[in-house]
């Protein structure tokens, strides 16, 4: 149960109710700030609607942040949002799933370039110099800062959720099911 409450857009004022336009369970608690809430939907509507950045690239390397950290929110959300909205497949998942805990997920240079970034920012809070120059060569300046952006800002939403302990809701839980997380850190 969230440590705060979720909040319905009858509980908003009416300049605000705007901000449950998608009423997921992260933004119900986002919206006990209202102010926050849409400096928040700001950053997250240009990261999946404003970036030039492929979606699909975009969509790994969140499932990536949300699997290595055993998310289960970020993990089952992106997982559903990926597959049917933005061309992920399930196996990419399962490649996910086998690079983080193998090394080798089986997918082209750059998603495995992007894989390793987001899992370097994870872990050790930078991309390397060697995948940093495998994603550079890939991908131009303007998809790059916001690849780099783009892990960064779900780092956060990761601790964030855990802190708040911000449920899954129905509609994503089967996700779970489908696409476990591991038990324990991946090693």
């Amino acid at each position: 149960m969230a440590r705060i409450p979720y909040l319905d857009v009858e509980d908003l004022a009416e300049a605000d109710r705007d901000l449950l336009k998608r009423p997921i369970a992260l933004n119900r608690a986002l919206a006990n700030s209202p102010g926050l809430a849409r400096g928040w939907s700001g950053l997250a509507q240009y990261i999946r609607y404003g970036s030039r950045l492929d979606a699909r690239l975009r969509e790994l390397a969140i499932i990536q942040v949300g699997y290595l950290t055993r998310s289960p929110y970020e993990y089952s959300h992106h997982a559903k949002l990926g597959i049917e909205q933005f061309g992920v497949t399930p196996e990419d998942i399962h490649a996910i799933a086998r690079e983080t805990d193998h090394g080798d997920g089986g997918l082209p240079e750059l998603e495995t370039a992007v894989l390793r970034a987001a899992r370097e920012m994870v872990t050790e809070l930078a991309v390397s110099d060697a995948t940093f120059a495998v994603l550079e060569r890939a991908l131009e300046r303007d998809m790059l800062t916001d690849l780099i952006v783009t892990v960064g800002f779900y780092c956060g939403v990761v601790r964030i959720l855990a802190s708040l302990q911000i449920d899954v809701e129905d509609d994503y839980a089967p996700y779970l099911e489908r696409f476990p997380l591991p038990a324990t850190p991946p090693a």
